[in-house]
């Protein structure tokens, strides 16, 4: 992060980002002109991770070479996973051994994208270790989402108290503030709202942000305002995989007919099998067809 007396070449970059408007991210890297190297190298990181958001692995595989720098061949390693599905778990172990050798804990970004692999894997542990060792803000910011994911808000909470601490006007910790207010519930679904509204009017509506908003709507039971928000994310991006799940679940709270949820399953399957959410499915779906054939021959017999 840039130092706070200091003018932030990359605030507009790095926010974009961050509310997943990324082909602005994308379109905007290369105008920029920086004469300090880091600065450079934190454009590049940037500037590819919104190629992995895309899902264009492709163009990150090609052009990070063997040459460029170390933060740079951790988004590589990030884009490899993600791309390969038969090397997962060589690519796993690779990391495996990188983390037991000396890593460099100043190295923010080859801890985030160690922990964004050890998310994908669902082995929330090492990927809690791992950004521990980091003091950097979307460390934390990571941190959080994972705890929130485990149902341990009262550690979330410590989390988010140390972002607020550290700044608290960076829109990692109003992100952070919003998905925890969002886990508590009740009347802090109308507080995460308001933050998800704000960043939307200030800086772009993405399909991030009006997610967010649906998912505030819904807990508030306003699933006609959720199915508005949603409608709006799924024109921006008809094959965002958060999108396609919310409209899952506010059909069937809606009492939609059956194959208005089936045709979005049906899109997360085409395009995003391996979403945990999609595995989870198909995996009960495996399980009650398999329930049903032996209570099937049971009844046979």
């Amino acid at each position: 992060m840039a130092d706070k007396d200091t003018v932030d070449e990359l605030f507009d970059l790095r926010t974009s980002y961050y509310i997943g408007n990324y082909q602005h991210c994308i379109n905007e890297a290369p105008k920029l002109k920086l004469s300090n190297p880091d600065v450079r190298t934190e454009k590049d990181v940037l500037l590819y991770r919104a190629y992995i958001a895309q899902k264009k692995y492709g163009v990150v595989l090609d052009e990070i070479r063997s040459s460029h720098p170390a933060e740079l061949q951790a988004v590589k390693m990030l884009a490899d996973y993600l791309s390969n599905e038969s090397q997962r778990d060589k690519i796993v172990q690779n990391l495996e051994g990188k983390m037991g050798s000396s890593v460099d804990v100043s190295n923010s970004t080859f801890m985030l994208m160690a922990a964004s692999i050890y998310f994908h894997e669902q082995n929330y542990d090492s990927a809690l270790r791992v950004l521990h060792s980091s003091e950097a803000i979307e460390c934390m910011a990571l941190t959080v989402q994972i705890l929130l994911k485990l149902d341990r808000v009262d550690l979330a909470k410590k989390e988010l108290k140390r972002m607020q601490d550290l700044d608290e006007d960076s829109i990692l910790t109003q992100l952070a503030t919003a998905w925890f207010n969002i886990a508590v519930g009740g009347d802090k679904f109308q507080d995460a709202y308001y933050i998800f509204q704000e960043m939307s009017d200030k800086w772009a509506s993405t399909p991030l942000l009006l997610n967010g908003q649906a998912a505030c709507y819904m807990g508030q039971s306003k699933f006609d305002d959720a199915e508005s928000v949603l409608q709006e994310a799924l024109d921006k991006d008809s094959n965002n995989p958060e999108t396609l799940i919310n409209l899952v679940v506010l059909s069937q709270h809606m009492g939609k007919a059956p194959e208005v949820s089936s045709r979005y399953i049906s899109s997360l399957k085409d395009s995003h099998r391996s979403h945990p959410y999609v595995k989870e499915y198909l995996q009960k779906d495996a399980d009650f067809d398999r329930m049903c054939k032996s209570y099937s021959a049971s009844v046979s017999a």
